[in-house]
């Protein structure tokens, strides 16, 4: 079907004992491109997976490739008819196969022809060399890149991905993630990414959907997902946040750093203003003045250090509030290690605060 996505879900539900684990989901992803189901343990995201690639039933709700329909509850594509690929944590290679063996497992033609496909893909990934030796002779890198060209070998039209690079050191994570992408990207198969790391989301994903409680609670592209949160649980999943409350007048909400607009929210409702750290600007207390308001970071706020961190390329200095003792947070480049006691006036950018209905 011409301008049918690559990869259709409507309405999918699944239930363990009565509870939907899986409420409702509906996402496309289309050709090439990469969509990362995010949430955390225990949300959905790999149920979802399992579906789509035909090792789950759901209980309602259709599932489509290319605009044909592959399952809903009565009809059925087998899994391996389904041309989508898996890739899981653990890579699942079989350790009495060679490396080149693993990569053809699953391939039709002669032995020839398959040895050619996975030398290919070996180049592609840097381990031609490794084609004959077998994976227990690999490190974890190694063994993943030998994973994926294993799922790419039969060039299926999705892939799967099931926290892939979870089981790998943290130096080799970004290396080994950037590779894959580029190798995705030029096999041209469109990509479901599932994770708990917003850092491996906002990395590989074109466009990300947040998964909670069994619901894709917001879908949109990296920086509309990270700029533009639903909710204060979406702002808190991608960083630390800090939290002032206050309630509306007049759609205004009066807070120590100055008022807040909250347009639509009902007179004497309660608000919950979320601010990231980063978003924190620190000036030093001069007798008991800070600086100037000003429109685009408000009424400075006084506060105290109460402990202050170096955390590599930034600094982490908490604050007990004059106002009501709350603590603060702010993060600044480089080294900026004040001692504990020190009295500071805060300032927050506006256009980096979220004002929601409180939770």
């Amino acid at each position: 079907m011409a301008g049918a996505p690559r990869l259709e879900i409507r309405n999918l539900v699944r239930r363990f004992d009565g509870k939907a684990v899986v409420d409702d989901v509906s996402l496309s992803i289309a050709p090439g491109h990469v969509t990362c189901l995010l949430g955390p343990s225990g949300c959905g995201k790999s149920t979802t997976l399992r579906m789509i690639a035909g090792v789950e039933m759901q209980d309602s709700g259709t599932i489509h490739v290319d605009g044909a329909l592959i399952c809903d509850t009565v009809f059925r594509v087998p899994p391996e008819r389904r041309s989508i690929g898996l890739m899981f944590q653990d890579f699942a290679l079989f350790p009495h196969l060679s490396v080149g063996e693993n990569v053809a497992f699953g391939l039709s033609g002669s032995g020839a022809e398959k040895r050619a496909r996975s030398k290919t893909l070996l180049e592609r990934v840097g381990l031609a060399h490794y084609i004959d030796e077998y994976p227990h002779q690999l490190s974890g890198g190694e063994q993943q890149r030998v994973a994926l060209a294993r799922a790419l070998a039969p060039k299926p039209r999705v892939m799967l991905m099931d926290e892939p690079f979870s089981g790998l050191d943290n130096r080799l994570r970004d290396g080994i993630r950037d590779e894959t992408l580029d190798l995705l990207k030029e096999e041209g198969a469109s990509v479901l990414l599932v994770t708990h790391e917003p850092e491996e989301a906002m990395r590989m994903a074109d466009e990300i959907a947040l998964m909670r409680g069994g619901k894709i609670v917001q879908r949109g592209a990296p920086y509309n997902i990270y700029n533009a949160p639903a909710d204060r649980e979406a702002v808190a999943f991608f960083s630390d946040i800090n939290l002032l409350r206050g309630k509306v007048q007049g759609a205004l909400t009066d807070t120590p750093f100055g008022r807040f607009l909250a347009p639509g929210v009902p007179d004497g409702a309660e608000v919950e203003i979320v601010f990231r750290p980063q978003h924190v600007s620190i000036d030093f207390d001069r007798g008991g003045k800070g600086p100037n308001p000003t429109v685009a970071a408000g009424t400075p706020a006084r506060g105290v250090v109460e402990r202050a961190r170096f955390m590599g390329s930034e600094s982490l200095v908490e604050f007990r509030m004059d106002h009501d003792q709350q603590t603060l947070k702010a993060t600044v480049p480089n080294v900026f290690l004040p001692k504990p006691g020190t009295p500071m006036w805060l300032s927050v950018r506006r256009d980096r605060c979220f004002v929601f209905p409180a939770s």
